[in-house]
Order: C-alpha cells, then structure tokens, then sequence
C-alpha cells in the first residue's frame, strides 16, 4: 500500500513539473490556460489526504479558489482573442487577466486562501505551494501587465504580508505573510528582467526551503514549540540565522537579491517604493527577533522529557546550510565585485 500510494505521489510530481513547462512555454494564451489546469489537477492529489481532514479541507478550498481564478483567466483570453480585437478595452482586459493570476499565486489583496490552506498543508506541500506553484502564473505575468495596477500590488504584498505576519502564533501562517511580503518583491523583480525574477526567486527558495527543513525535521507547527521543546543551543542558532536570513538582514544571504532591487528602486528613482520595501523588511526582521529571542531567553524545566530524536544527516545539512546562509553574502560580494 506505501510503494502504491509512493509511486502515485511520484506520478503527480512529475505531471506537476510537466505543466509548468507547458505553460510557460506556450505560443498561445489557451496553452498557458492548459497547462495552469494540469498544474491544479495534479497538485489536488499531493496536498489530499485521507487520514487528515484539514489537508482534506485545504485541498477543496484551494481547488474552489484556483477554479474561479481559472475561470477568470479562460474567460478574458477568449474575449481577447475573439470579441474585442477592435474594441479599446485593452486595459480592463490587461487589469483582469493579471488579478486571476495574482490570485493563483496566493497575492495580496487575493491572498485570503493562502494562509488558510497553508495551515492545513505538510512542510513538503508548504515548501511546493510556496515555491514551484509560484513559477507559472509568475512568468505568464510577465507576457501582459498592467504596470500601474501591478506597481499597486506591489504596495499591497509587501504592506500586508508584512503587518499580517505580526499576530500569527502558528509557523506556516508566518511562513505564508513571509511568502505573500516576498511576493512583492519578485513581482517588481519581474517587471524590471526575467534574470534578476530568476536569481531572486532561487534565493527565495533556496531560504524558505531551510526553513521548511529544519520545522519538518523538528516536527514544528506553533511557535510555542521553539519555546516548549527541548532543542539544543544550536538548533537555535541555526534558526537564528536562517530567519535573519529570510528577513533579508545584512551579511546573510537573503541581503543580496533585496540590495540588488533596491539598487534598481534608486536608479529609477521610486523613492516611495524604496521607502515601503525597507519598512516592511523591518517589521518582518522585527517579529523574527521577537520569535528567536523569546526562542533563546525561555527555558522550560519541566518539559525536558520531550526529547527530539535528530539524527547526524539533519544536523550536518542543517549547519551547511546555515553556513551558506551565513558566508554567501560575503563570497558573493568578492566574487561579482
């Protein structure tokens, strides 16, 4: 029953992979819509399951909000390419056509599936959801955007993904903000040039990727956890340093794909822009602090039965990546400079 239910959950990972790539290597609007379907109807049986009522329940929520942005998306391309080739409604279109796609990868203001899903979803899911779904409604985004209505949603991502972070007690919601804040900033990296959406979305989920490691490794889902459980100084440090990193706090990694923007922000002089990425970035370095300190200062004597089982392959990769987290910065910096 394990290699039956193993190799079905293979099948689907590869159909998920396949569809990215018939989308974003479409000629054709209808082909991209085809492959965003496949994209949907192959991740419903990874995320599902039935011994988990809430994978169940996110699975059905996330099939009913990806439908209605589906249907969204189908229904402008055919008016597009049929009814309105002489009509001057381009802009309307243009607005439509990008809310669907903002809403099928989880952005603000569409964003109120996300964090609900989320939280009913495994790391590894988390990890897929958050990262490989992103890449086709990213780069169809990319073929037609409305630049004002897109530099509004920048605005909204990274405003919202910062301030909804502030109150969660549960890791994946965070986790989910932290996702939504970044959106913004892979949107306005789109904007500017596929390689630098490239190079920061590979950041991106290079980081979020510890992330999920360490919390799956942990068995972590509520941030009392990092207080309750017993887990090494080092443990704690390596969370230290991969939450700081993923904030985007200098000399760690996560630093470099946000200077780079923020180099392009000055250029082009949106001072404003500039002024609300910096904000945001703090608050969320803000209650990563506020997570790690209270994670470091409060020991709890009687939960020291609890003990985490970590093997030696979790505890080496968790401190090669927190090395990369820490020196990538700097190597990077020697090397491109």
């Amino acid at each position: 029953m394990y290699f039956l239910n193993n190799s079905n959950k293979m099948f689907f990972s590869f159909i998920l992979f396949f569809s990215t790539l018939i989308s974003i290597s479409s000629n054709s609007w209808f082909g991209c819509w085809i492959g965003l379907e496949i994209n949907l109807l192959s991740f419903i049986p990874l995320i599902s399951s039935p011994s988990n009522l809430l994978a169940s329940e996110a699975a059905l929520k996330y099939f009913l909000t990806q439908s209605i942005a589906s249907i969204n998306f189908l229904f402008m391309i055919l008016l597009k390419m049929t009814l309105l080739k002489n009509f001057n409604t381009d802009n309307f279109i243009s607005i439509t056509i990008n809310s669907s796609l903002l809403m099928k990868m989880g952005s603000a203001p569409f964003h109120f599936w996300f964090p609900n899903i989320v939280e009913g979803l495994s790391w590894l899911n988390n990890f897929i959801l958050m990262t490989w779904q992103k890449i086709t409604p990213m780069i169809l985004l990319s073929y037609y955007f409305n630049k004002n209505f897109l530099y509004l949603m920048i605005i909204f991502n990274i405003m919202i993904g910062a301030i909804g972070g502030l109150n969660q007690t549960s890791l994946r919601k965070l986790m989910a903000f932290s996702s939504i804040n970044n959106l913004g900033w892979m949107i306005y990296s789109i904007m500017i040039s596929e390689n630098l959406w490239i190079f920061y979305f590979s950041m991106y989920s290079f980081l979020i990727s510890i992330m999920c490691f360490i919390f799956f490794n942990l068995n972590m889902f509520f941030i009392n956890q990092l207080f309750i459980n017993n887990i090494t100084p080092l443990i704690k440090l390596n969370l230290l340093i991969n939450f700081l990193s993923l904030g985007g706090l200098p000399p760690f990694l996560g630093f470099l794909p946000k200077w780079i923007m923020i180099n392009f922000l000055m250029m082009n002089e949106f001072y404003l822009l500039t002024f609300l990425f910096i904000m945001s970035s703090l608050i969320i370095i803000f209650f990563y602090i506020r997570i790690i300190y209270s994670c470091f200062m409060f020991n709890y004597f009687k939960m020291k039965w609890l003990k985490i089982n970590l093997n030696n392959n979790f505890l080496w990769l968790m401190n090669f990546f927190s090395l990369i987290s820490t020196l990538g910065m700097i190597l990077s910096t020697f090397l491109f400079f």
